[in-house]
């Protein structure tokens, strides 16, 4: 595991590098590339993929999207394109030393997260969602939020 900067996280096996941009928050990629990733052939991929959907572990519509590609045919194809939690998941599956390299970084970078203590991106705060966690949690109106001078805080 490696922190690029507060903005990014990098995976780094000595071969492959993925750089996660937290800004974007998730990586998009393809089932030959997933492969890659943890080498290990495409159907295993795709059949694990479909395992994930099949047992609503993640939802398609939140982790796969759908582009449109120029073959070397010069046909166009329809290719999924898979987010993190995908290859995140396929990787805690996946039965492959790459795929044990994975695992052991990304349980790493958990396991710091979690005895670091957690991390707030401030850029992600607004006023709405610090209003609308008040009153969910504490019942804060307006008036409570701008008396503690917390807004001034945030900004």
């Amino acid at each position: 595991m490696n922190l690029a900067n507060n903005n990014s996280v990098i995976y780094n096996d000595g071969e492959i590098e993925l750089k996660v941009s937290l800004e974007k928050d998730t990586i998009w990629l393809g089932t030959n590339d997933i492969a890659n990733i943890f080498d290990v052939n495409r159907p295993a991929i795709v059949k694990h993929i479909g395992n994930i959907y099949k047992s609503d572990e993640l939802s398609k519509d939140l982790t796969c999207s759908i582009l449109e590609q120029v073959a070397s045919d010069g046909k166009k194809r329809k290719i999924n394109y898979y987010n993190l939690d995908i290859i995140i998941s396929v990787g805690y599956k996946v039965s492959s030393k790459k795929a044990t390299k994975f695992r052991q970084w990304a349980t790493a970078v958990l396991k710091n997260y979690i005895t670091s203590g957690c991390t707030i991106n401030s850029n992600k705060i607004t006023h709405q969602r610090f209003k609308d966690l008040g009153k969910k949690w504490f019942g804060f109106s307006k008036f409570d939020i701008d008396a503690f001078g917390l807004m001034n805080r945030l900004k």
